[in-house]
C-alpha cells in the first residue's frame, strides 16, 4: 500500500508535468505528499561559482563577486521556495496532506535520505533524457536514486 509519496522537483518546465503525475497518484492512493527541492551548485540553473567565473589579477576573488554570488544564491533559494509553495498550495487545494522541504546537498543522496527518514513508499521524479554516454560520464540523479532508494520509483520521462 502506498501511503507516503515523495516528489523531487526542480525549477525546470518538466516539474509541472511531474507534479501533475504526482497529484494523480497521491489522490488515487489517498496518500500523504512530501514536496522536495534540493539546492545544488550542480543544477543547470543555479548561480555560477565566482571562483570559476572570474579570478582577480592576484588570483583573489573581489568582494563584489562574492557579494554578487551570495545575492544570486539568496534569490535562487527564494524563487525555488516560492515555486515549491505554489505546488504545495495546489496539493492542499486538492485536499492532500502535504509537507515541503528545501535543502542544500547532492540531489540523489538527499532524495534517498529523505525517502528513508520520512518512510516514503514511492518516489516520483523526472529524468533529463541524457544520452547513455553522457549519463555514463556525468551520472544521473535518477539513476542514483533507482539504485539506492529503499522504495519504489516512478519516473516521468521528458
Amino acid at each position: 500500500m502506498v501511503s507516503r509519496i515523495l516528489v523531487a522537483l526542480d525549477r525546470s518546465p518538466t516539474s509541472h508535468t511531474i507534479f501533475e503525475h504526482t497529484l494523480v497518484l497521491t489522490q488515487a492512493y489517498s496518500a500523504r505528499l512530501m514536496l522536495l527541492h534540493v539546492l545544488s551548485s550542480q543544477s543547470s540553473d543555479s548561480p555560477s561559482d565566482p571562483r570559476i567565473v572570474s579570478l582577480g589579477i592576484e588570483g583573489q576573488l573581489s568582494m563584489d563577486w562574492v557579494k554578487s554570488y551570495h545575492d544570486q544564491w539568496a534569490k535562487f533559494e527564494q524563487e525555488s521556495l516560492e515555486l515549491l509553495k505554489t505546488f504545495e498550495d495546489r496539493a492542499v487545494q486538492a485536499d492532500i496532506e502535504t509537507e515541503l522541504t528545501q535543502t542544500y546537498g547532492n540531489p540523489g543522496r538527499v532524495i534517498c535520505d529523505l525517502a528513508q527518514s520520512w518512510n516514503a513508499d514511492l518516489v516520483v521524479m523526472g529524468r533529463r533524457g541524457r544520452s547513455n554516454l553522457t549519463e555514463w560520464f556525468l551520472g544521473s540523479v535518477s539513476n542514483y536514486v533507482i539504485h539506492h532508494v529503499p522504495c519504489s520509483v516512478y519516473l516521468v520521462h521528458p
